[in-house]
């Protein structure tokens, strides 16, 4: 007998393609409501999924890509409507292929018996997708939906993760299905495990207790290997300084005495040996060209073919990056090796040099407010509560935070990662307060960015999510008009200046809290507010506006 739903119709493809995301593990997914789509939803309500819909499909691929950074070994989900459901998804999907983010999309698609005659809203969106995503692909076949999501999950999840696309068209989604005659793949945990050969650990080993000047940059690979507690026990064994970049930031707390900040290009250049852990060569790193022309260079990731872009590694490490530092601690341990205390006391003194030349903008009671006075109150905040979960979004105000602001031991910090990608704020943190209910969550907006995705709090009023904003608000795209009048002068700027937009008012006229601020003294006090309002808030806070000198910026 036909499974039925409980309206007494034959259960359809929905409810299969709903059956399988809650095999997977999957608890909410996001989207935007669509024809194409909609037995999903039917489906997820069936299998206790929530479903979350948002005002932009940019914002459910990219609340799905924080779920998965917040989530190890589990995928974030967006469902997509059709035609510009899917396109308008496009750059959630390149921001998570660039960030290795494990996502699902599934998008909808015209009719299969009607292909290629013109269905409404119907396009090729398979081909758009397969050059940023690891696997795209379409299902055309009712009872296959579940096998086809085990494979776009298997793809997302394996080695380095990234984004799957899977298209199902609405007439083979919707169609009926005895979900009892249908088999339910097995999803199991694709992660990396295996850590590298011994012959290349113990030559890593040998290079590593050779060094006089050595030093760590731990990135991205490494939060997918899970890598942080082997992380916290190599520079504890080795003594050796750290360095963090993109998620690999947060991995070891930023109160850790091997952790650095400042003095990064400094180490860079300066050190004999410098071991990759995760961070690729990319243009944070200058392609290379950072590190000194005669250093030795081990580097650990999750994928072979990273091994070596951009400038030779002398040995590279393949494997599950917390293994691989777990071995090399233990080699390390049995040669007694530990980094020499000139070097590391060197790097510390540059911290604190650069530190002191910070505090007189830190400490500045100026009216317009200093960029790096909110930069201040903000971290002051952020360190009463060891986890808050802070997210940022924005150019040069987020570049100035991240100077000052220490990671929650116990929190996360979130990016757009490489791609740059502006509009994460509240997609982000909307995935964010939902898997973590019973923390705080914090988003620092610049006031380009918050243009972007800002009308997503309307999605946190109707959840009742609490997440709170802060804009640093100077009236302009700060990033881009510093260096427009540097190259062309003050007066021909174009298309980089904005208003100082009552942010907050819109905040409040979505149901939301709004704070404005204009005065140094009143930032920390209307953070409270905010977070006390148990509404989704958002502090507006006017910056002063730097054209002329570059003060401030980072491309300085």
């Amino acid at each position: 007998m036909t499974e039925e739903t409980k309206t007494g119709e034959p259960s359809h493809g929905g409810r299969l393609a709903a059956r399988a995301l809650k095999a997977a593990g999957v608890e909410c997914v996001f989207t935007l409501s669509g024809g194409h789509v909609m037995g999903i939803y039917d489906g997820c309500l069936d299998e206790g999924i929530k479903v979350v819909d948002v005002r932009h499909e940019q914002a459910a691929v990219h609340a799905a890509d924080a779920w998965a950074r917040l989530n190890p070994g589990r995928v974030g989900v967006a469902i997509l409507t059709a035609g510009p459901g899917v396109t308008d998804g496009v750059t959630g999907v390149a921001n998570a292929w660039r960030a290795n983010s494990p996502i699902l999309v599934i998008g909808g698609q015209g009719p299969f018996n009607n292909l290629r005659r013109g269905s409404l809203q119907e396009m090729d969106h398979v081909s758009v997708m397969k050059p940023i995503t690891k696997w795209a692909d379409a299902c055309y076949q009712t009872d296959r939906i579940a096998e086809y999501i085990e494979l776009a999950v298997r793809h997302a999840l394996s080695g380095v993760p990234g984004p799957s696309f899977l298209e199902i068209p609405m007439d083979t989604l919707h169609a009926p299905v005895d979900l009892a005659t249908v088999p339910m793949p097995r999803f199991r945990d694709y992660r990396v495990a295996a850590a590298a050969p011994t012959a290349q650990l113990d030559e890593a080993a040998a290079i590593i207790a050779g060094a006089e000047r050595p030093m760590l940059m731990a990135g991205t690979a490494l939060k997918w290997s899970e890598g942080g507690p082997a992380l916290l026990g190599f520079v504890e064994g080795t003594g050796i300084p750290c360095y963090t970049n993109g998620m690999g930031r947060g991995m070891l707390p930023m109160s850790h005495p091997q952790f650095h900040n400042r003095s990064r290009k400094q180490a860079l250049g300066e050190a004999d040996v410098v071991i990759l852990a995760g961070t690729p060569l990319d243009f944070r790193m200058r392609f290379g060209a950072s590190i000194g022309a005669d250093t030795k260079i081990v580097q650990l990731d999750l994928d072979e073919t990273l091994i070596g872009q951009n400038r030779s590694a002398d040995v590279g490490l393949v494997g599950n990056l917390g293994e691989n530092l777990a071995a090399l601690t233990a080699l390390l341990a049995e040669r007694g090796y530990t980094a020499p205390e000139g070097w590391t006391s060197g790097l510390r003194a540059a911290e604190t040099e650069a530190e002191t030349a910070l505090a007189s903008q830190l400490g500045s009671d100026e009216v317009p407010i200093d960029p790096l006075r909110l930069c201040a109150e903000i971290a002051d905040f952020v360190a009463t509560d060891p986890t808050m979960i802070v997210i940022g979004d924005g150019g040069d105000i987020v570049a100035q935070a991240s100077k000052v602001l220490k990671v929650p031991e116990e929190g996360a910090w979130m990016d757009p990662g490489p791609l740059g990608t502006l509009g994460v704020g509240m997609p982000f943190a909307l995935a964010a307060q939902l898997s973590h209910p019973d923390q705080r969550v914090l988003i620092i907006y610049g006031d380009g960015s918050f243009g972007l995705n800002g009308f997503e709090f309307d999605t946190a009023v109707r959840f009742g999510l609490p997440i709170v904003g802060v804009v640093g608000n100077d009236g302009a795209w700060g990033q881009m008009m510093r260096p427009q009048a540097m190259i062309y002068g003050s007066d021909r700027l174009v298309a980089t200046e904005l208003a100082y937009t009552r942010y907050d008012q819109v905040v409040e006229a979505l149901g939301g809290h709004g704070e404005h601020v204009t005065k140094p003294s009143d930032i920390g006090p209307a953070l409270q507010r905010a977070f006390d309002s148990g509404k989704p808030a958002l502090v507006n806070v006017e910056m002063r506006k730097d054209v002329d000198g570059m003060k401030g910026s980072t491309y300085v």
